[in-house]
């Protein structure tokens, strides 16, 4: 019982976090003027996509709290993560969306690199949110290069 209650307050806050911060930085006229690669997905894809990778993160974030290994490297790109967002659609910052970005992905790595022996579940609940998150850095990059 203590194990699903666990995993509902982490889904919870992740989501809860989540979903509110995309309704607050919601792509504005400005980004609609950026220039953008021909790989970029239309808006649409973004939340379905993050919404299927908070349900991974927060089981993650369970499982490794329950287990206090890793547990503060999750916090970190958690962290990352949710500093992303504003600093790319707020603030109107490419360049620094991409420093943060690039931590994201160094953490996400670190955090699988971490857990693969000790909780091979949770590693592999983040590879899909490192291939998500390396793709979002090129692209992240590509907008920083053409604007």
């Amino acid at each position: 019982m203590r194990r699903a209650v666990t995993v509902i307050v982490f889904l919870v806050v992740v989501l809860g976090a989540g979903l509110a911060i995309g309704a607050v930085t919601r792509p504005d006229d400005w980004y609609a003027a950026l220039n953008k690669p021909p790989f970029n997905p239309p808006n649409w894809v973004f939340a379905p996509v993050w919404t299927l990778l908070y349900v991974m993160i927060a089981v993650a974030g369970a499982r490794t709290y329950e287990r206090v290994r890793g547990f503060s490297l999750w916090v970190t790109q958690m962290t990352l993560n949710f500093a992303w967002t504003p600093a790319f659609f707020l603030l109107h910052r490419p360049m620094l969306a991409l420093v943060i970005i690039v931590a994201l992905l160094a953490a996400i790595l670190a955090f699988i690199r971490m857990v693969w022996t000790s909780d091979r579940v949770n590693a592999l609940l983040f590879i899909p949110y490192a291939a998500w998150v390396a793709f979002a850095t090129l692209l992240n990059a590509a907008i920083v290069g053409m604007n």
